[in-house]
This record gives structure tokens, C-alpha cells and sequence, in this order.
């Protein structure tokens, strides 16, 4: 039997409910140097245990093509290229290598609260890497002062916001299969 390949309109329906989600959560944010503290990453951890990697992850792409053609949904409500290619680009980009490796963990794992969390600090961590060596490259500070700058001052809030996902959003998840909103072969 051929499997079908493409997405139901219920899947495109759920997928643009979690980027609008993505949107409103993403613009708020906390200037407090180069990096500012954002919802994006609580936003699209939310989307993986929702929606699963695969659908998770285009919820986030298709936020970050919002984005670039100049909705103002990245953080403190910027957008556009200047924003990809500026010094915080890195965190963008880096959150599509966040959802992969965090999706599979939540996904595979059955949303396991050991497991889900595993994968978001290892997505994290991977997020941290590109958006350090970016910030680096873009405002001409050493890896250090990068790492001062755009990962120190986030961690415990971000380890936080992962906490408050794992516990919570297991729950949404349950209610949307309850409910028939969503079925388990929607999120996989």
C-alpha cells in the first residue's frame, strides 16, 4: 500500500494554529544586550509535542519565512533578512537544528519527561552553537564573550521554560487527542 506523502488540510490547519501560536509568543521579548530573552524556543518546544518533529518543525519554518518576507514576528516584533543575517541570525537558524533533535527525542520517547528533556537541552545546546559562533563572527567578539553574551545570561530561564513545556504540554497534547482534534498519526 502507497503511503501518502502529502498533508491533510486538518494537518496544514494545526501546523498554521501552532505558527500563529509561534508568532504571538515570538515578538515578546526582553532586551538585555545583543540577545534579547525570547518565547520563540518555549513556543516551539510546545509545537514538538503537539505536532510531532516533522510537523513541528515546518510549524517553525514557515514562522521564519514569515519572518524574512517582513512580518514582524521575530523578537521585540522585528523581521526581514537584516534580522537573519544580524547578530541573534544564528539563534534562528539554530532553532531548526533545536526542533530536529528535540522533536526526535520528544516524539520517539512518547513524550517522556526524562527523554523530551534530554532532547531539548541537546537542541538547545546545538541552538547555543550556532547562534554563539554567529554572534561571534557578526558583532567581532571572541567565542567567549559570544558565549557571555548570548548563552549565560539564558540558561537557567531556558532550562525553566523546558521544564514548564514537559510538564504542561503532555497534557494539552492529551486533551487535543481526547477532544479528536489531533490523532496519534497526526503527530508522527
Amino acid at each position: 500500500m502507497k503511503e501518502n506523502k502529502t498533508l491533510s488540510v486538518k494537518n496544514i490547519a494545526i501546523i498554521g494554529v501552532m505558527t500563529a501560536i509561534t508568532c504571538i509568543l515570538g515578538p515578546l521579548s526582553i532586551q538585555i544586550g545583543v540577545v534579547p530573552i525570547s518565547f520563540t524556543n518555549l513556543a516551539i518546544y510546545l509545537g514538538l509535542y503537539i505536532l510531532g518533529v516533522k510537523k513541528g518543525t515546518i510549524s517553525y519554518l514557515v514562522y521564519l519565512l514569515l519572518g524574512l518576507v517582513g512580518v514582524p514576528v521575530f523578537s521585540a516584533f522585528s523581521a526581514g533578512p537584516q534580522k537573519l543575517f544580524g547578530p541573534t541570525g544564528g539563534y534562528l537558524i539554530g532553532f531548526i537544528a533545536m526542533a530536529l533533535i528535540a522533536g526526535i527525542f520528544i516524539e520517539k520517547s512518547g513524550r517522556k519527561f526524562v527523554l523530551s528533556m534530554v532532547g531539548m537541552i541537546l537542541g538547545t545546546v546545538v541552538c547555543y552553537g550556532f547562534g554563539t559562533a554567529w554572534l561571534a563572527f557578526q558583532a567581532h567578539y571572541t567565542f567567549a564573550q559570544a558565549l557571555a553574551a548570548g548563552v549565560t545570561p539564558f540558561i537557567v530561564g531556558d532550562l525553566l521554560k523546558m521544564v514548564l513545556v514537559a510538564l504542561v504540554a503532555p497534557q494539552i497534547y492529551k486533551a487535543l487527542l481526547r477532544a479528536n482534534v489531533l490523532t496519534e498519526a497526526q503527530t508522527a
